[in-house]
């Protein structure tokens, strides 16, 4: 069977409310309990001792990244909701939720998926403006930490703002108003408390570091030439129910529009191509993939090629060049 052929089936439903399935009730819940958490932390902050909500604060981080790469990342393939005023709302809660413009997130990551962690041309840029490739030396992927780490700092709204206005002036607009929304939402906070924000912002910083953790890790080891193999999966049972299925990456760059709750019977529809592709699937969730058993070296090319001196785009040609074969924890040239 080609992939071209592969055939993916639509959820529908006869709901009024939900557009694709009434299962779209738990992110939407999720998130509800979502930012009463977020609140509710500011309203405990003076009455519970320190070492409590550093608990909190914790929970938080790890709710950011849950959030971003469940919840709202489905939103951006899938809206939940037949109106688009209900879609207007919940994608304004998600902001001021997960402390950043979902409209925003949505073009970044809908670059993504234009350029699926692609290599760097030969004048160093990408067109994934969030690819692991991008900072990295010699063709080879950044760490993983310095992705995680710095990748917060290298966000460019300018940039994101530019690519939307240039689409649909109405959402750009709608963009901004989400950015504005949130900042608004964090400094009327810092008025009635700063040692507050003081206290969250170390952990909001965190939580989109170890969002970014997720993301390093559902891509390295794939394949930027093979789409079936662009994306690195994990099928960890209790990580896919909480985190709404996004362990199942490489699946859901292959079809991005899937819906979540259809991924684990796509996977079984083309598993046996996924295999002939040499498809990375991991142990443990995402964001510890650190932890996996194989994990690939990150050896840049010229110390594996004969040769020296590489040009870049002789390294990047040689990268799309290179398969990973099934089972193999490194890649074969």
């Amino acid at each position: 069977m080609k992939t071209n052929a592969v055939v993916v089936e639509r959820v529908t439903t006869d709901s009024k409310l939900f557009a694709h399935t009434r299962w779209d009730a738990i992110p939407v819940a999720a998130t509800l309990l979502h930012c009463a958490y977020f609140f509710g932390m500011f309203y405990l902050f003076p009455r519970i001792p320190l070492w409590l909500m550093i608990i909190l604060g914790l929970i938080y981080s790890v709710s950011i990244s849950w959030n971003i790469n469940g919840i709202s990342h489905n939103f951006i393939h899938n809206p939940y909701f037949r109106s688009p005023v209900l879609n207007r709302l919940f994608s304004i809660l998600e902001s001021i939720t997960i402390g950043f413009s979902q409209i925003f997130y949505e073009c970044i990551h809908m670059q993504h998926h234009k350029g699926n962690a692609d290599l760097p041309d030969e004048t160093g840029e990408t067109v994934d403006w969030i690819s692991i490739y991008k900072h990295g030396h010699d063709g080879a992927a950044e760490h993983p930490f310095k992705y995680a780490f710095f990748s917060f700092f290298r966000e460019d709204p300018k940039t994101v703002f530019k690519e939307l206005k240039r689409k649909d002036h109405r959402e750009a607009f709608w963009g901004v108003l989400e950015l504005t929304l949130f900042v608004a939402t964090f400094v009327i906070l810092g008025v009635l408390n700063w040692r507050y924000i003081c206290f969250i912002l170390p952990f909001y910083y965190f939580g989109h570091s170890l969002s970014y953790l997720n993301g390093f890790y559902r891509h390295y080891g794939g394949n930027p030439d093979e789409p079936l193999a662009w994306g690195v999966s994990s099928y960890d049972k209790l990580y896919n129910w909480i985190w709404f299925y996004n362990g199942y990456h490489a699946e859901h760059h292959f079809r991005p529009k899937v819906h979540w709750t259809r991924m684990q019977a796509f996977r079984d529809q083309i598993a046996e191509q996924q295999r002939a592709a040499g498809v990375r699937v991991i142990e443990p969730p995402h964001a510890l993939g650190f932890l996996d058993p194989n994990v690939p070296p990150r050896t840049p090319p010229s110390s594996v090629l004969p040769g020296a001196n590489l040009s870049r785009r002789a390294i990047r040609a040689h990268l799309l060049t290179r398969k990973l074969s099934p089972g193999s924890s490194d890649f074969e040239t």
